[in-house]
């Protein structure tokens, strides 16, 4: 088939990746001149440990296969560490490494001493963590063009940047530089973008947009042997739901109030990437917020044992969230043309699984 893929964030590119595969001859077409959104605004986390039971575990554990298979990019199967550093925390590592599935999903509960030896930059006060072996790390500033450079060794794929879609109607589209472009099949990835074009396919979408708050630091000056997390993330993610958490001490105001938990991966460069925030209520701020910053530092500091490295950059994102059942929105907007939309945080982790998932339904 003729494959036009509208959008050049992550789980666009993993379809135009899938339709390659299939044998397809693909176009990607992306707004900006390259991908600006939640893609390149994330940890680069392909995080297993923490989804729900049934279909998000199932997805994530066959995204974190494939991610391992894709040639040219910077995958580290490193796992993480959720840092625990009272009791009660710990004791919500250890209720979720007694569940039935603690060991597919990688789960292991270590002392002190074995944290510091499987991260000897945690040199922190600290009970024990989590250790979680089936997640795992990539570049997000750098995957996108590694994939896209891939892809066109097959002969069969091309993007262009730059370009918005105005019209989508059976077996072509046109784009703002009114050049036509021929398509048996159009998936439109356009991410947390829901005006113009979206907006007149359809407005009945069950998803709603999510703001957070990162940044990144000078490099660290030593390795950060696995992405970290601080026990604040037990209590926004569904594995860990159980009779223990409801024993943690609340959240300091400040993390309660931006909806926050600590991860931090160490990039190729040495500097750490450390968040987030979450908003959920819009219209949504210009700027950004100081005291999450400064609340997150202190628990870096904590966890670490020493100054965190100057931060270098701080940013803001959005992307656009699920809010039904479903862990991915499929719809069919128009004939040929079919909206995947609305992964959310889910987005980075499970990109590759939804697009082979995609193109199964479509098949069948």
């Amino acid at each position: 088939m003729r494959v036009v893929v509208v959008g050049g964030g992550v789980l666009g590119t993993m379809h135009a990746r899938e339709a390659v595969r299939r044998g397809h001859d693909v176009l990607q077409l992306e707004r900006e001149d390259e991908a600006r959104g939640a893609s390149v605004r994330n940890f680069g986390l392909v995080w297993v440990s923490g989804r729900a039971d049934g279909a998000e575990i199932e997805v994530a554990q066959r995204a974190r296969d494939l991610w391992a298979e894709i040639p040219g990019i910077s995958f580290r199967p490193h796992g993480s560490l959720t840092v625990c550093r009272t009791d009660a925390e710990l004791a919500v590592a250890k209720e979720a490494a007694a569940r039935p599935d603690a060991a597919r999903r990688g789960f292991q509960v270590l002392d002190t001493e074995q944290t510091r030896a499987r991260n000897p930059a945690v040199r922190g006060e600290l009970q024990g963590a989590l250790w979680c072996e089936r997640d795992a790390i990539v570049e997000p500033r750098e995957v996108l063009p590694a994939l896209r450079q891939e892809l066109a060794k097959s002969g069969r794929y091309r993007f262009l940047g730059g370009r918005e879609v105005r019209t989508v109607d059976s077996g072509e589209i046109t784009d703002d530089h009114q050049e036509t472009h021929a398509a048996d099949l159009v998936l439109l990835c356009t991410g947390a973008w829901r005006s113009g074009l979206i907006r007149e396919l359809t407005e009945d979408l069950p998803v709603r947009r999510v703001r957070l708050q990162m940044m990144q630091t000078a490099p660290l000056g030593e390795t950060l042997t696995t992405a970290v997390a601080d026990a604040d993330s037990f209590r926004y993610y569904p594995a860990y739901a159980g009779p223990a958490l409801a024993g943690l001490e609340p959240q300091a105001t400040v993390a309660a109030d931006n909806a926050m938990q600590l991860l931090m991966v160490q990039r190729t460069c040495g500097g750490l990437t450390i968040g987030d925030t979450h908003e959920y209520a819009e219209p949504f701020g210009f700027d950004v917020r100081s005291d999450p910053y400064d609340y997150l530092t202190g628990t870096v500091e904590q966890i670490l044992g020493r100054p965190m490295p100057k931060i270098v950059r701080r940013w803001a994102g959005v992307y656009s969230q699920s809010t039904s059942a479903e862990i991915v929105i499929r719809r069919k907007v128009a004939t040929g043309v079919q909206l995947v939309t609305g992964p959310g945080g889910r987005g980075m982790t499970m990109s590759p699984a939804i697009a082979e998932a995609t193109f199964e339904e479509l098949d069948g």
